[in-house]
């Protein structure tokens, strides 16, 4: 298991563990800025990693692909405010495009 994968792993688990503690937790304990921030920022964290991972790898190697400018793009367009189909369908033409054009 590679570092990334093993800090992906952890990271879920944490979430889990989160979760998990909002039921057997008492409210007062939860209601702390601190654990809440905590909790958004692994998420986000954990999604990151989720995107890094499968656009930019291939078999658990480093492949840079139409993947990558479809994510750019798309990143571009939610930074637009754009709606989250025409993200997808943004990509999705993006990486089409590109590999008609003779991109892997």
């Amino acid at each position: 298991m590679t570092g990334l994968w093993f800090a992906v792993l952890l990271a879920g688990l944490a979430c889990l563990g989160i979760k998990l503690a909002g039921h057997l937790l008492p409210e007062h304990w939860l209601a702390q800025p601190r654990v809440a921030r905590v909790a958004a920022l692994v998420t986000v964290a954990l999604l990151a990693a989720l995107v890094a991972v499968q656009t930019a790898t291939t078999g658990g190697r480093l492949t840079l692909d139409a993947r990558l400018p479809a994510l750019v793009v798309a990143a571009v367009a939610l930074a637009l405010r754009a709606p989250f189909v025409v993200v997808v369908l943004l990509a999705a033409a993006t990486a089409a495009g590109l590999r008609l054009l003779g991109m892997p």
